[in-house]
């Protein structure tokens, strides 16, 4: 147990024994000095590098704590001045917005819960493997015009530009049905709802089945985006570490034992950061231990359509006989990401209480991209472009791990999955993935550091490199370039490290 009063900060009590992540205590520590008043609006917090020091932290730690105080409102922090305490509480904000009494400065705070904004994607000739989305110079964009067309021009135009059926567009939900059928994924007791892409289908799921203060098990690291649904709606949400083989099956069976969770979020198939599959034996354990649980397993697909090598394996879904599985499908990362389209499988009362929650969010997602999605399916050219994407997946994945192998340091361990978007990289001791992203950006080169998908703990040295939306020469340039600057920092930290003491010679 560490108890410190740091400058205008009461005591911090930090509990290595704890469960809890240090960030996560650290982060508690001051909201509650915030909130209690004991620290006022506008005075001044450390710097997360003094601080760091101070508490004999890692400097990712604090900034971690940080960035939860400001996503909550809490704290803002401006560029060469340092982060100051905000001028009131989440709870007075959250009072004003239910109430209407929105001032200018409320809405200039960020939302509680809301996620730590990433880097932008270059443009011109930057390098940026900070976006998990597939190639735009693929789009077949002669061949999507002429979709939109049939359907403008075909008997049903005046009907898809009406109002909509809360599960999707039916036409596309029969194409949808007869599919996940022919799969294996849905029977008879299943249905199917259309969602506002991946992050609907997200948001839906946490409003039906995970109110705030119950548990959600998810992978760690995870997707930034599934994380803060949880967070948001006042969840507790438990992470599980996640190696090369997806979700830690041990410390999955403890966890489910001590928490008793409400559901369980995995990816199956290249999960995002870190492009884990699944094997098929951890696919039916997992199954196996949230039914003997009586947790729901909720199963993220979106990228199991993008296998460039190896054989398909069965979903969690299609395994499980007494079909408690809920299935997230889209076509985001297949097709066109910005048509939103996704779509949730699951039992039939289940996707009834899911429609419902959907009706009263947007009464129903939009039925012309839905109607030509399902046009551009059924004339064959969905399948066209998949192949093309497969094609250009294959080499670019061949590219960033022929990179990874040939410029990043020794010591560099990087994920080799067989499909998706994205690798993940742990660099070695001491280097940190965050304090050395400024270095690559004025190198014109942009990852994701690991801290942002971080759910119960940090990995300093993490990054996730997201490969599909570059061509290969470019994956090859900003990977060696990469590979420059942590060679030389690393070479720089190890020459400066301070040498052991050499005995008296007696």
């Amino acid at each position: 147990m560490v108890c410190l009063v740091i400058g205008m900060l009461p005591k911090l009590h930090l509990d290595e024994t704890s469960d809890l992540p240090i960030y996560r205590q650290l982060f508690d520590e001051i909201r509650e000095s915030i909130q209690s008043g004991a620290v006022g609006p506008g005075e001044r917090l450390p710097a997360t590098r003094e601080l760091a020091g101070q508490l004999g932290l890692n400097r990712t730690t604090v900034s971690a704590a940080y960035e939860l105080l400001e996503a909550e409102g809490l704290i803002k922090g401006h560029v060469g001045r340092g982060s100051f305490v905000s001028g009131s509480s989440t709870e007075e904000r959250a009072a004003a917005v239910m109430g209407s009494r929105l001032s200018w400065g409320d809405l200039l705070h960020p939302v509680p819960g809301s996620m730590p904004t990433p880097p932008a994607p270059f443009l011109g000739n930057g390098i940026s493997f900070a976006a998990s989305r597939p190639p735009e110079q693929l789009f077949p964009v002669d061949e999507f015009r002429a979709s939109c067309q049939e359907v403008i021009a075909g008997p049903d135009a005046q009907a898809i530009l009406q109002l909509g059926s809360t599960h999707g567009y039916p036409p596309l939900r029969r194409y949808l049905l007869t599919e996940a059928r022919r799969k294996g994924i849905a029977d008879e007791s299943d249905d199917l709802v259309v969602t506002n892409g991946c992050q609907q289908a997200l948001d839906l799921i946490q409003r039906v089945l995970v109110p705030a203060g119950e548990t959600v098990i998810m992978e760690d690291p995870v997707y930034p985006g599934l994380r803060n649904v949880f967070l948001r709606a006042g969840a507790r949400v438990i992470g599980v570490p996640v190696g090369a083989n997806g979700i830690d099956l041990e410390q999955l069976g403890r966890v489910l034992a001590r928490e008793r969770p409400r559901v369980l979020l995995v990816t199956s198939n290249f999960q995002n950061p870190t492009g884990a599959t699944l094997p098929l034996a951890a696919r039916r354990a997992i199954l196996q231990m949230a039914q003997e649980a009586g947790v729901v397993v909720v199963e993220n697909d979106i990228y199991g359509e993008l296998r460039y090598q190896g054989d398909a394996l069965p979903t969690i879904k299609r395994l499980d006989e007494a079909g408690g599985t809920i299935l997230i499908e889209s076509f985001s990362k297949i097709a066109f990401p910005g048509l939103r389209v996704g779509w949730v499988v699951g039992p039939v009362p289940f996707m009834a209480r899911l429609a419902e929650a959907k009706q009263w969010c947007d009464l129903h997602t939009d039925q012309l991209s839905q109607a030509v999605l399902l046009r551009f399916a059924e004339s064959g050219r969905l399948e066209v472009h998949r192949e093309k994407m497969l094609a250009a997946g294959t080499e670019r994945l061949a590219a960033a791990l022929e990179a990874c192998q040939r410029y990043l340091p020794q010591g560099t361990r990087f994920t080799r999955p067989q499909g998706g978007m994205n690798l993940w990289v742990r660099l070695p001791e001491p280097l940190d993935a965050a304090e050395l992203l400024m270095r690559a950006h004025r190198e014109n080169v942009s990852y994701l550091p690991g801290l942002y998908f971080a759910v119960s703990r940090v990995e300093a040295s993490s990054l996730r490199l997201s490969f599909a939306g570059l061509e290969p020469d470019k994956i090859r340039t900003g990977i060696a370039i990469l590979g420059g600057i942590f060679s030389a920092e690393l070479t720089r930290a190890r020459t400066s490290a301070p040498m052991d003491p050499i005995p008296a010679m007696v």
